[in-house]
């Protein structure tokens, strides 16, 4: 705005004549004004019409220069800062030409925005002189002398003038009036009423809308007040220039909204207190309006005749139909881009999950949707999340052909999907591309390739993962370090456990029950039952109660070694602190006793079993097997071989062979011959000691093997 007020161009503008201005209007318009319709061909002429008058020059304002100019008469003292009144006369001005500038450009569509900003010159020019002579009073009133009309401008001009104006002045009363709202809600008296309420119980909105109510009531009050003071002003001013107190009264009931002060110095335009003066804040706009086109989303195409009708028949298809002819003939139609194609598989996804999975693979093609990476790994994510892992990995391979490296979320879900499925080798080699990409694994990344390791039998790799996470200050967490102690301790490996165990404690994770008995079995299975007892007494030192899984952990312990009498001192210890064995430690019992081929204590065993209400565990029919088969009770052995060949899923390699060996002591030489059939059809290597004797066993059937 500043630029449009400038020394120059009012300089310039001053020495031309109006009508030169206005053949200027109409030269620069790319549209001539005789091929507009009739009613608007009227309204651009009859909306700007001057009659070879010079444009009033912007001179004074009072005996004050209204800009700066070169002349001799200008001095220091005329370039002050604004006072008050300028600054109200720069809210006005900014507003005034900011309305009538849209204005302009509705009547004047394809003028330029230079001409745009000569018309605001020569009206803002009018505007100016009006409130030099005056006459500012009638323009704001809707009145204007019939001179002005019939000199300056039109009907229709002189009408938006006076409307803006007033538009102007309201906005300028309601931002005032809040001002003084902001002002009455910091006074002190509303301040203590508001501290009083809160004291009360009054809270929240409750007390926000109290807060308003009550400085509004003190802004009116402060209003009333005032008017009274203005009333008495002019009933003395009457008095003393003989004019009527009505005469006053009539005057104050039709009060101006704001009154235009006399301003001095160079127009400055400040909204908010920005100055706006700048020809850089035009730019400014422009590249606003060229940005907003990017930055705010672009609305779906509308949806109607067949196209809305092909579109529910998508909506409404199943799995097992053909809809590649319906998507073929809905992007004939529709011309859709990646918006259409988005909101149709939004639409898609709440109502058929599982087709949207489909449909959305087969969009990936789609010239139109421009597919990115971030739409491969949303569906390999969708797959990876129901375990569909096959068409996870047909995403993937797509991926692959159409030359997209997988991202970092996308290596990320490929992890999670091959460790959950405990597929090891391609875990780790998503794992690997992370880091080939320059990508740091994060803390789920890791937990998932430890857990993978700890899947795969392999506990001592997922140690060093862990070991990789603290160097980058990765804090593991608990489920990390009980999976691998419990690793640890399945296959035995004492020294392993006892680093988890002390690696936890360091890290802030208080040993519990159950991380004492990991340690009980590791140094039991380990065949140290001495350190076992240390850690089972240490865990009842520290206040945790042994109860019946952790007890038969110990019993184990010493059933390895075969230390009855020390297991038996153990539970009689323990049953004096009110200790009752369990079906673990029973079973644990059953199967020691079984070996040892003490037929009726274990039955009393199974007895007491039953007396707790549960069947026998799996691993006791195992037990069972092996001393009726080696006691050649044959019909208890066969029954307990049924048992166990219903459920052989559930045996170990170690298990197939220790029920072959019995059953060949027992002489039941098919019956082992069929177990292990059953053993290599579960992929299991028979040992080569056991194939010998098997063989062996054929021609002696009846022959005992002397050596296990």
């Amino acid at each position: 705005m500043k630029q449009l007020i400038s020394k120059r161009t009012i300089d310039k503008l001053s020495k031309l004549k109006a009508t030169q201005i206005l053949s200027h209007f109409h030269s620069k318009s790319s549209i001539p004004t005789s091929s507009l319709p009739p009613s608007t061909s009227w309204t651009k002429c009859r909306f700007f019409q001057i009659h070879n008058i010079p444009i009033p020059k912007f001179v004074s304002w009072s005996g004050k220069k209204f800009i700066h100019t070169d002349t001799a008469t200008d001095t220091a003292e005329e370039m002050v800062s604004e006072t008050e009144d300028d600054a109200t006369m720069n809210d006005f001005l900014s507003r005034f030409v900011w309305i009538m500038r849209g204005k302009l450009m509705e009547v004047y569509p394809d003028f330029e925005k230079k001409t745009i900003d000569e018309m605001l010159l020569v009206i803002v020019a009018k505007v100016v002189s009006e409130l030099e002579k005056g006459g500012f009073d009638q323009i704001v009133g809707g009145k204007s002398s019939s001179s002005s009309q019939d000199d300056d401008f039109s009907h229709d001009l002189w009408k938006t003038v006076w409307e803006v104006s007033n538009v102007v002045l309201e906005d300028m009363e309601k931002a005032k009036r809040k001002d003084k709202m902001k002002n009455f809600l910091q006074a002190e008296q509303v301040k203590e009423m508001c501290r009083f309420a809160g004291e009360v119980g009054i809270r929240g909105d409750m007390l926000r809308e109290y807060r308003f109510k009550w400085a509004r009531e003190k802004m009116e009050e402060s209003e009333f007040y005032h008017s009274l003071e203005r009333f008495k002003e002019e009933e003395q001013q009457g008095t003393e220039y003989g004019i009527g107190v009505v005469e006053h009264q009539s005057r104050a009931e039709d009060p101006k909204l704001v009154a235009l002060p006399k301003r001095r110095g160079k127009i400055n335009y400040k909204i908010y207190g920005l100055d706006l003066s700048d020809s850089k804040w035009s730019q400014v706009a422009d590249k606003i309006h060229e940005a907003e086109k990017i930055i705010c989303p672009q609305e779906p195409k509308k949806i109607d005749g067949k196209c809305k009708i092909i579109t529910e028949k998508l909506l409404s298809s199943q799995e097992q139909d053909d809809y590649s002819p319906l998507i073929a003939e809905w992007v004939q139609l529709l011309q859709p881009s990646r918006v259409d194609w988005i909101n149709l598989l939004d639409r898609l996804n709440n109502r058929n999950p599982s087709l949207y999975l489909k449909i959305a693979e087969q969009v990936l093609g789609e010239e139109s949707f421009q597919t990115n990476i971030r739409d491969y790994s949303k569906l390999v994510d969708a797959h990876a999340r129901d375990n569909r892992r096959e068409d996870a990995e047909r995403i993937i391979r797509k991926m692959s052909e159409n030359g997209i490296v997988p991202d970092i979320l996308t290596s990320t879900i490929m992890v999670h999907m091959y460790s959950k499925a405990g597929d090891l080798d391609r875990a780790k080699a998503a794992f690997e591309s992370l880091r080939t990409q320059g990508f740091l694994p994060d803390m789920g990344v890791y937990n998932s390739m430890i857990l993978a390791y700890v899947n795969a039998g392999d506990p001592k790799k997922g140690e060093s993962l862990m070991k990789e996470m603290e160097v980058r200050d990765i804090k593991p967490s608990k489920k990390i370090y009980m999976a691998l102690l419990r690793s640890f301790s399945q296959h035995g490996d004492a020294n392993g456990a006892h680093r988890i165990a002390t690696t936890m404690q360091f890290s802030g994770f208080q040993p519990t029950s159950e991380s004492y008995m990991l340690l009980v079995e590791a140094f039991g299975k380990a065949g140290d039952p001495d350190q076992a007892r240390q850690n089972f007494d240490y865990m009842i030192k520290l206040g945790h109660k042994p109860d019946d899984r952790c007890t038969a952990t110990m019993i184990a312990a010493y059933e390895k070694n075969n230390l009855l009498d020390k297991a038996l001192n153990l539970l009689i210890e323990l049953e004096k602190d009110g200790f009752e064995p369990g079906v673990a430690t029973y079973s644990v019992l059953v199967d020691w006793l079984s070996k040892m081929q003490l037929i009726d204590e274990a039955e009393q065993l199974l007895d007491k079993i039953a007396e707790q209400g549960e069947a026998p565990p799996f691993k006791v029919h195992i037990s069972l097997c092996d001393m009726y088969a080696r006691a050649n009770v044959e019909k208890k052995a066969l029954q307990a071989l049924g048992v166990l060949e219903a459920k052989q899923e559930q045996l170990e390699p170690e298990d197939f062979e220790r029920i072959i060996w019995s059953l060949i002591a027992g002489g039941f030489v098919q019956d082992a011959q069929k177990f292990q059939r059953l053993m290599e059809a579960r992929g299991f290597t028979v040992s080569e000691q056991l194939q010998v004797t098997l063989m062996a066993s054929q021609t002696f059937l009846r022959r005992r093997p002397s050596v296990r």
